[in-house]
C-alpha cells in the first residue's frame, strides 16, 4: 500500500447548523465553529468534515445548493470561513467540505436559465424528459417520497429528474461541459488550501438514459426505490469518478472519501485502492441491513451480532484493498448508541465500547459531533417537531399504511436523522450552551448528564475516555499498527461480543467488548497488557475477566 499523509489520521464531522450558535439566532455558524476549535483540537482529532454551508434554500438542510463557490449569509461570510481556514491550520487541523453534485438546488442559476430557455447549453445541464403515455417518464420513486420527476410548468408533458426533492433537480454527468464546470469549482477550493472534500450521493450520477424504470417494490404506489436502479448500475460509474479523481483530487493530493453505497466487492479496489479513486468510502454496511427498504415502518432493529457480523465482513474485504472509513453515526442516521445496543447499554458505558469499536477498527475513523459525548437519540413528541423532508415523508407513508399516529411517531423517535442533528450540548443551560435563544431545532432531553461542561470534569465520562481512544491512535508505540495492521475477527463467546485483533509483523491489538448481562472469560497471550479498559473486569495469568458492559484493549508481541 502507498503511504499517505491522510493515513492514520481522525477524522470530527461538524453539522454545522448545530454546532455552535455565536450571534443568536438559533442557527449554528462558521463563528461558532471558529470559537470551538480548541474543544476540537482536545478531542484529539486531525481534520474536521463541515457539512454544507454554501448558499442554499435550506430545502433539504443545504444539500441543496444555489451557488458553490459562497457562503450562505446564515452561517457567516467567505471572510469567516477564510479565518477559519487559518486557524484551524494554526492548530494542525485540516478541513474538507462537502461536496453535492449529483444535484443543486432548483435555485441555481443553470436551473433557471435551463427552465428560461429550452434552447440555452444549461438545458443540457439536466434531464428533461417527455411523459410515456401520460404518466411520467418512469416509475421511480425518490429518495424523499413520489415520482423522481417533475412537470416542467408551462410546457407539455415535460418532466424534469430529481433522485431527492423536486427542488433538487440532477445534474447531468453526460455533459462534458457540466463536468468541466464542476471540476473547475472543486479545483477552486483545493487552491484556496482546504484538505479534500467528502462527496455526497455519488453512486447517483450514472443513469440508464432510457430512463425504463423498474418492477414495483413492496410499498403500495407502484413505484420502485430509486436506489434500487443506482445498485443496478454501480458498476458504470467508474468512469466519472476516475475523470474526476484524475483532474481534482490527484491533482492537489487531496484527502477524498465517497458517500458510496452499493458498491460490488469485486469493485471495491477501483474506490479504494493505491489508484482508486477515492482515498476512502464510509463502510455502509449496517446501514445498508435497512436501507434496501423503502420505508422505515419495514426496517428491523439492528442487534449487536448484525452490527458485528456486517462490520467484520466489510472489513475482511478492504483488509488487502485499502482502507474503509468505520462510522457508528452521521448527519443522516439516528445515534448508534440508540440504534446498535440493547437499551441497558445506551448509557455511557456502552458509548465507550461502540466508540473503541469504532475507532480501533481497520480504516480512517470518522467521530460525528456529540458521538464523543455519547448522545443518544433525542425524544420527539409530535410530528410537528421533526424538520427532516424524510421523516415527514416516511410519518405520512406509515399512516397510509394503517399505523396509528403514535406507532408512526415511535418509528421516526428510532430511525430518523433528526436525531443527529439536535443542537451540540456544551453545558446544562436551557439551550444546552449552544445558543441564547430558542434553536432551530429541539434540544436532548438530557442535556444536564451529556453535555461537555458535565463530562470535562469528570475523569471516567464519555468524553475523557473518547480523548484517550485518540491519544492511543496518535501514540507512536501503537500508530503504524492501529493505521495499517490487518483486522482478524477473534472468537465471540456471544452474540453480544465484538472482539477482534489488529496484527502488523509481530505485534498485536485485541479488542474486546462486552454487550451481554454477565461477564465472560477470555485466554488471552501471558504477555498481554492492558492499553484501555472501561468497566470493571481483570486481566491475570493469561485470562482476561470482562464484565458486561465493558471493553478492553490489550497489547502484545509474539
Amino acid at each position: 500500500m502507498q503511504k499517505k499523509w491522510w493515513h492514520g489520521k481522525v477524522f470530527y464531522q461538524i453539522y454545522p447548523k448545530s454546532f455552535k450558535d455565536s450571534n443568536g439566532d438559533g442557527i449554528g455558524d462558521i463563528r461558532g465553529i471558529i470559537e470551538k476549535l480548541d474543544y476540537i483540537k482536545a478531542l484529539g482529532v486531525d481534520l474536521i468534515w463541515i457539512s454544507p454551508i454554501y448558499v442554499s434554500p435550506f430545502v433539504d438542510q443545504g444539500y441543496d445548493i444555489a451557488d458553490y463557490q459562497n457562503i450562505d449569509p446564515i452561517f457567516g461570510s467567505m471572510q469567516d470561513f477564510d479565518e477559519l481556514l487559518e486557524k484551524a491550520k494554526a492548530l494542525n487541523l485540516g478541513i474538507i467540505m462537502d461536496l453535492v453534485i449529483n444535484h443543486c438546488s432548483s435555485e441555481h442559476k443553470w436551473f433557471k436559465k435551463a427552465l428560461a430557455d429550452p434552447k440555452s447549453p444549461e438545458r443540457n445541464y439536466f434531464y428533461f424528459r417527455k411523459g410515456k403515455e401520460g404518466h411520467e417518464p418512469d416509475n421511480l420513486r425518490s429518495y424523499f417520497g413520489g415520482s423522481v420527476w417533475e412537470k416542467v410548468r408551462g410546457e407539455d408533458d415535460l418532466y424534469y429528474l430529481h433522485y431527492f426533492a423536486k427542488e433538487q433537480p440532477d445534474l447531468n454527468w453526460y455533459n462534458e461541459d457540466l463536468r468541466h464546470k464542476l471540476f473547475e469549482m472543486i479545483n477552486w477550493w483545493l487552491d484556496k488550501g482546504i484538505a479534500g472534500f467528502r462527496v455526497d450521493a455519488i453512486m447517483n450520477i450514472v443513469k440508464d438514459l432510457n430512463f425504463p424504470g423498474l418492477p414495483k417494490d413492496s410499498g403500495s404506489d407502484g413505484r420502485c426505490a430509486v436506489n434500487q436502479m443506482t445498485a443496478r448500475l454501480a458498476s458504470k460509474v467508474g468512469p466519472f469518478l476516475q475523470e474526476m479523481n484524475e483532474k481534482t483530487f490527484k491533482k492537489h493530493d487531496a484527502f477524498s472519501i465517497g458517500e458510496a453505497f452499493s458498491v460490488n466487492p469485486q469493485d471495491l479496489e477501483k474506490f479504494i485502492g493505491d489508484e482508486g479513486f477515492f482515498s476512502s468510502i464510509f463502510d455502509f454496511s449496517t446501514r445498508e441491513l435497512n436501507e434496501s427498504f423503502p420505508f422505515c415502518y419495514q426496517y428491523r432493529p439492528i442487534s449487536v451480532k448484525d452490527f458485528r457480523e456486517s462490520s467484520f465482513k466489510a472489513q475482511l474485504r478492504a483488509n488487502d484493498i485499502g482502507f474503509l472509513a468505520p462510522i457508528i453515526e452521521n448527519h443522516d442516521e439516528p445515534r448508534g448508541v440508540s440504534y446498535f445496543l440493547p437499551a441497558m447499554w445506551q448509557n455511557s458505558q456502552g458509548a465507550k465500547a461502540l466508540g473503541t469499536v469504532n475507532l480501533l477498527l481497520r480504516g480512517i475513523p470518522f467521530i460525528y459531533q456529540g458521538q464523543e459525548l455519547g448522545m443518544t437519540n433525542t425524544q420527539f413528541n409530535s410530528i410537528y417537531e421533526f424538520e427532516d423532508l424524510n421523516a415527514q415523508d416516511q410519518y405520512k407513508a406509515c399512516l397510509k399504511q394503517g399505523l396509528t399516529p403514535t406507532q408512526a411517531l415511535a418509528i421516526l423517535n428510532r430511525e430518523s436523522r433528526d436525531h443527529a442533528r439536535t443542537p451540540m450540548l456544551w453545558d446544562e443551560s436551557t439551550f444546552a450552551g449552544f445558543s441564547n435563544t430558542t434553536p432551530w431545532l429541539k434540544v436532548h432531553q438530557d442535556k444536564e448528564i451529556l453535555c461537555v461542561k458535565a463530562q470535562e470534569s469528570d475523569p471516567h465520562s464519555t468524553l475523557n475516555y473518547y480523548r484517550k481512544l485518540t491519544a492511543l491512535k496518535h501514540d507512536p508505540a501503537y500508530q503504524e499498527l492501529l493505521t495499517y495492521g490487518l483486522f482478524k475477527p477473534l472468537e465471540n463467546p456471544s452474540d453480544f461480543t465484538i472482539c477482534f485483533e489488529r496484527v502488523l509483523d509481530n505485534k498485536k491489538i485485541q479488542v474486546f467488548t462486552n454487550f451481554d448481562t454477565h461477564s465472560f472469560e477470555f485466554t488471552v497471550n501471558n504477555k498481554a497488557q492492558v492499553l484501555l479498559s472501561s468497566g470493571k473486569g481483570c486481566l491475570a495469568e493469561g485470562k482476561l475477566k470482562l464484565n458486561e458492559g465493558s471493553v478492553a484493549v490489550l497489547y502484545f508481541e509474539d
